[in-house]
């Protein structure tokens, strides 16, 4: 059901602002995505991963826009040493998990090469690494949400991005021993057709 809803939401985000849109052009991107959980059990340290995906633009007017997007992302964490012992795992130093990430992010341009992004990201965990199961349980929720800000360089058809999300939700699965936290930074490039 909560996917449902969240899908529906996504869906009326994308196409109500069609309605109004004075231009509307469709892209590809990728790049690194550093990448941290905030909590006791994990290293307070960045480590790596990548995204990959599909976005559009729409003009709303000839400062604002929407842009939506849709990206896979693999999320590389190390966990701390007390990880394993607090919840009862054998030897796990390091957790891959892959997300669906929807931002829908507000554009600003103050002139044509320069747009600042704000707006909230939705990402649907799709594959929890399987070796941290512990008698059926995931470790980590099926979803987050975020707020991300960035700015976004516009070179004719080429976007260079750069942005900062932070978690919300939080996204231990486990138990309420304590608080996990998505935070992560996005570097990137990518084309307008």
């Amino acid at each position: 059901m909560k996917r449902k809803i969240i899908t529906l939401a996504i869906l009326l985000g994308l196409t109500g602002p069609l309605a109004f849109a004075q231009s509307v052009k469709l892209g590809i991107k990728g790049g690194a995505d550093l990448n941290k959980i905030d909590g006791k059990s994990f290293k307070d340290e960045f480590s790596f991963g990548y995204h990959v995906g599909g976005f559009a633009e729409i003009g709303l007017t000839s400062r604002f826009g929407i842009q939506p997007e849709v990206m896979f992302s693999q999320v590389n964490i190390d966990t701390a040493t007390n990880y394993s012992s607090v919840y009862n795992f054998n030897n796990i130093s390091s957790v891959q998990l892959k997300y669906l990430k929807i931002p829908i992010l507000l554009n600003y341009m103050p002139n044509k090469f320069v747009a600042l992004q704000v707006g909230p990201q939705f990402s649907i965990n799709l594959d929890d690494n399987k070796d941290i199961f512990e008698n059926g349980k995931a470790a980590f929720k099926s979803g987050d949400f975020s707020m991300v800000g960035g700015l976004q360089l516009n070179i004719s058809k080429i976007k260079l991005y750069g942005r900062y999300a932070v978690g919300l939700s939080n996204i231990n699965d486990i138990d309420n021993q304590e608080k996990w936290k998505n935070q992560s930074i996005q570097l990137g490039v990518g084309l307008t057709f």
